[in-house]
């Protein structure tokens, strides 16, 4: 639908004959009605965390935990896939996180009708899922040990049987939150890539990728174990659509043991 000037004028142009045509009738209801005025309840605060800022702020070149991190070109991105604020199609309460797969979009609900939006890369063919979850543990810069299935798939992977140390080129990138169901691992990970241009894909190994950038972010207003959502699509039978059971294949050898455990 338009949100054009030329429409909203329309619209109460409308709106207005409408009103005329039925003026008996509302004459007449309106001794059914009251005189009361109720005040609306107050809007609650987002919850807190910091700003989202200018795109060329969020993507910006930094150091963190000790670790260079490069910019990501900004003007080569999908301005679709850029971190930020809109109003909540989900219809889920503050806290919650989900996943749009038709769309390669995570959003994070607010409070006030509104979410933060990020760009994501999901599932290639063979690794997707949809289903509930919840973030259990987290990590800043986790190293990542792919497990002998994977080492299976692609034998190049051995020499990192022991872990491959944290930093801008892991695989896991800046963050890893870690998704549970009915308290065990699914081996399924929120968590960043160097690979900023696959953002908008199906490029992964059933995990949800983010730019190193807007995981960073996503960590840091995720403080607790937080609901995660993953349908196939946001219209309504999506929302109670049989979901898929099946859990991943495993993309690193599970919970690191210094990860921090959400209560």
């Amino acid at each position: 639908m338009s949100d054009s000037p030329i429409f909203f004028e329309r619209l109460s142009r409308r709106a207005f004959l409408g009103a005329s045509a039925l003026g008996a009738a509302s004459v007449a209801l309106s001794a059914c009605t009251t005189t009361e005025v109720v005040t609306p309840p107050p809007v609650a605060a987002a919850p807190p965390g910091p700003a989202l800022g200018d795109t060329a702020t969020m993507y910006t070149a930094r150091t963190d935990e000790g670790f260079q991190l490069p910019a990501i070109p900004v003007a080569k991105l999908d301005p679709k896939f850029v971190r930020q604020i809109v109003a909540d199609p989900t219809g889920e309460k503050p806290g919650t996180i989900v996943v749009d797969v038709s769309e390669h979009f995570l959003y994070l609900v607010r409070d006030g009708g509104k979410a933060i939006r990020y760009g994501v890369s999901l599932g290639k063919a063979g690794f997707g899922w949809t289903g509930t979850a919840v973030v259990q543990a987290r990590k800043k810069w986790p190293v990542w040990t792919p497990p002998p299935e994977m080492i299976q798939r692609r034998p190049e992977l051995a020499k990192f049987k022991d872990g491959m140390p944290p930093g801008p080129q892991s695989p896991l990138g800046a963050r890893a939150l870690y998704l549970f169901r009915d308290g065990k691992d699914t081996m399924y990970r929120l968590h960043g890539t160097p690979e900023w241009d696959s953002i908008g894909k199906n490029a992964s190994s059933g995990c949800v990728r983010f730019m190193n950038q807007d995981i960073i972010d996503l960590y840091s207003r995720v403080n607790g174990p937080a609901q995660v959502f993953v349908r196939a699509n946001l219209s309504p039978a999506a929302k109670i659509t049989a979901v898929s059971n099946r859990m991943a294949e495993p993309i690193d050898a599970g919970v690191p043991k210094d990860a921090e455990m959400l209560k």
